[in-house]
């Protein structure tokens, strides 16, 4: 029996996302688990699959147009069933026939009345109406572009605007208008032959924007105009943090990093000092009981934050495993939304690069990040004496309006105490 695929809601506060990919080509036949699809978000992009076995009747979307949440892409049917007559499935299931413009829905947007234009439109432009059909994403874009919605012409459903629409408006503008030659006056006596000089001094590349790079660009500028930072520093000696990672790794099967064993003394300090394990909320501060802690994961598209939850509990390897496990699902763009939701703090590690010390930007709407440096040799002074110690440099990143001072500096000493006796990270 055919029935309809729908846009999946696979990001908590998501209400548009990009198709991808199709996974599966029309008339294809597929199994339970399949990937169906490859969905586009702010966060990550996601292979949605199949819950049964079927075969992929109709897509209703081509690849790269953002989608609303909860709208029909495509239809789907059992093991070994035709299309037959496409037409008749489509408006049985009620979905407007191939070659008819679908309704375009403005779900945001309440119902104007639709004002008479005094004049005609200018030449070129779409005669719209009164009202303006565009996705949220192509109006942000758009926004932040300085273009005027109204302005452009879309190419999705019905009309309506959608990203490649602004990306394309972008793209021309950046592009001159030919000028006319001017016609001689005379011949010249000797033509000169010459090149034209560069509109810039130094060749370049444009590299388009991803949804994930925007969306970092957005909440991080977000994040330092509205989250009013403090920050705090400390220096820890990591001599006996070293050594009970090699003896750790004498054993464990799983190979126990540096940053494993930081993110556990994050769990303690956390557990010491609950007020730091909070959030802002408009209403509240809004405190967890369990230690829900982000680790900062490079990749080839971005920076991902997904969450390692209930730490507190778990022991340094299994930190070690779940940490690994995140990376290469990371790198080889596997994560889930769901990865990336919640936490309190987030830890940024770029000791692996030589860095001794840098502050990094909170994560909203967590509350702290943890900016890690490098182990280095320093002299320190022990028992009134002199003496060369591995130390580590850290700068927590503080959101003032849930966490004081205060709390701030008892949760860096309880940290500090957790890393220079790491013995209770294993107890």
């Amino acid at each position: 029996m055919a029935e309809l695929f729908r846009m999946p809601a696979v990001a908590a506060d998501a209400a548009t996302a990009v198709l991808s990919a199709w996974q599966v080509a029309e008339g294809a036949s597929f199994t339970k688990d399949d990937a169906l699809v490859s969905i586009e978000t702010d966060k990550a992009e996601v292979d949605v699959a199949a819950e049964q076995d079927g075969v992929l009747l109709k897509t209703l979307y081509e690849a790269g147009v953002e989608i609303e949440v909860g709208d029909p892409i495509a239809v789907l049917g059992a093991v070994g069933e035709q299309a037959g007559d496409l037409d008749a499935l489509l408006a049985g299931l009620g979905v407007v026939a191939p070659g008819e413009a679908p309704k375009a829905v403005r779900r945001d947007v309440p119902e104007e009345p639709v004002a008479q234009p005094a004049t005609a439109p200018a030449s070129g432009a779409p005669e719209r109406g009164g009202r303006v059909f565009s996705s949220p994403l192509a109006r942000r874009l758009a926004r932040e572009a300085g273009l005027d919605i109204e302005a452009l012409t879309g190419t999705g459903p019905g009309g309506r605007i959608v990203r490649r629409d602004v990306d394309a408006a972008v793209a021309a503008r950046r592009t001159p208008e030919p000028q006319p030659a001017p016609t001689p006056a005379a011949p010249p006596a000797a033509a000169v032959p010459r090149t034209a000089a560069p509109a810039d001094t130094g060749a370049h590349e444009d590299i388009p924007h991803s949804r994930m790079r925007r969306a970092i660009a957005r909440r991080l500028t977000e994040s330092k105009q509205h989250t009013p930072h403090f920050y705090l520093r400390a220096t820890c000696a990591v001599d006996e943090l070293l050594a009970l990672r090699q003896r750790i790794n004498a054993v464990s099967p799983v190979k126990v990093s540096v940053n494993d064993l930081l993110i556990k003394a994050v769990a303690t300090a956390h557990t010491q000092v609950p007020e730091m394990n909070a959030v802002w909320q408009p209403d509240a501060v809004r405190r967890f009981s369990a230690v829900d802690v982000s680790v900062a994961i490079a990749t080839g598209t971005g920076l991902v934050t997904p969450v390692l939850r209930g730490i507190e509990n778990l022991s340094v390897s299994a930190i070690a495993t779940r940490t690994r496990a995140y990376a290469e699902q990371a790198r080889a763009g596997a994560l889930h939304p769901a990865d990336l939701e919640g936490g309190s703090i987030t830890v940024s590690n770029l000791g692996m690069y030589g860095v001794e010390e840098f502050a990094a930007i909170i994560n909203p709407p967590q509350a702290a990040i943890l900016a890690v440096g490098a182990a280095r040799d320093e002299a320190v002074v022990r028992d009134g004496a002199v003496t060369v110690a591995k130390v580590l440099g850290v700068v927590l990143s503080v959101d003032h309006r849930p966490v004081d001072g205060a709390v701030a500096a008892r949760w860096l000493a309880a940290f500090t105490e957790a890393v220079e006796n790491p013995v209770r990270l294993v107890v």
